[in-house]
C-alpha cells in the first residue's frame, strides 16, 4: 500500500509539474529532460511511469485541464434553480474577474494546447473535442432551461448560442495574451453582457 501511495504521488508530482511547463512553455518546447530536472527524478524513476511525452500530454489533458474547465464552467451551468442568464453572465464573467496575472498572460491552457498541436496530435484532439462538446452541452442544457422557464427567449438557437459563447471567451483569452492590461477583458465583459442580456426576455 505504501508502495502504491508512493507511485500515486510520483505520478502526480509529474503530471502537475509537466502541466506548469507546458503552460509556461508550450507542449512542443518542453521535453522530458525538463520534466525530469523540474521533478528532480532520475531518468529510470520517471520511465517506471510514462512511456513518452505523448503519454504525459494525455493524463494533463485528462486530469487537469479537463477539471479546470469542468470546475470553472461545466458544472456551474448545472445550478439550473438560478435565472439563467444571470448564470450564464456570472459563469462568463466572474471567472475572467478572478484570474491572476499568470492566467492573464499565458491565456488558455486548453486553448493554447488546441493552438499548438492543430491536426498534430489526433489523441490530443479528440479528448479536447469531446470536453469542448461537453461544456457546449451544458450549455444548450442550461439555455433550454431558461427558455422552459421564459427566461430565455423561445427563438434563440441553443446551440448557436453555446458555441457562440465559448468561442468568445477563448478567443479573448488568446488576445489578452498580446495586452498588457486588462481594457480587452473589460471590452469583453460589457459587450457579453449585451449578448446574454438579449437572449433573456
Amino acid at each position: 500500500m505504501k508502495q502504491e501511495l508512493k507511485s500515486r504521488e510520483t505520478q502526480d508530482l509529474i503530471i502537475n509539474t509537466s502541466f506548469e511547463l507546458f503552460y509556461e512553455k508550450g507542449y512542443n518546447a518542453t521535453s522530458i529532460p525538463d520534466v525530469m530536472k523540474k521533478t528532480s527524478l532520475s531518468k529510470g524513476a520517471f520511465y517506471h511511469h510514462f512511456k513518452n511525452k505523448h503519454e504525459i500530454g494525455t493524463r494533463v489533458i485528462e486530469v487537469i485541464i479537463k477539471r479546470r474547465i469542468k470546475e470553472g464552467f461545466i458544472d456551474p451551468l448545472k445550478e439550473t434553480d438560478k435565472n439563467i442568464p444571470e448564470l450564464l453572465l456570472d459563469v462568463f464573467t466572474n471567472r475572467i474577474k478572478n484570474y491572476s496575472e499568470r492566467e492573464k498572460a499565458l491565456g488558455c491552457p486548453a486553448n493554447n494546447l488546441i493552438g499548438e498541436i492543430g491536426y498534430t496530435e489526433q489523441d490530443f484532439r479528440i479528448i479536447l473535442k469531446s470536453l469542448f462538446e461537453e461544456w457546449r452541452q451544458a450549455l444548450i442544457n442550461a439555455l433550454e432551461v431558461g427558455k422552459s422557464r421564459n427566461e430565455v427567449k423561445k427563438d434563440v438557437n441553443s446551440s448557436a448560442a453555446a458555441i457562440s459563447l465559448i468561442c468568445a471567451f477563448e478567443g479573448v483569452r488568446s488576445v489578452r495574451k498580446v495586452y498588457d492590461d486588462d481594457v480587452i477583458f473589460n471590452e469583453f465583459m460589457e459587450s457579453m453582457g449585451v449578448f446574454i442580456k438579449n437572449l433573456g426576455v
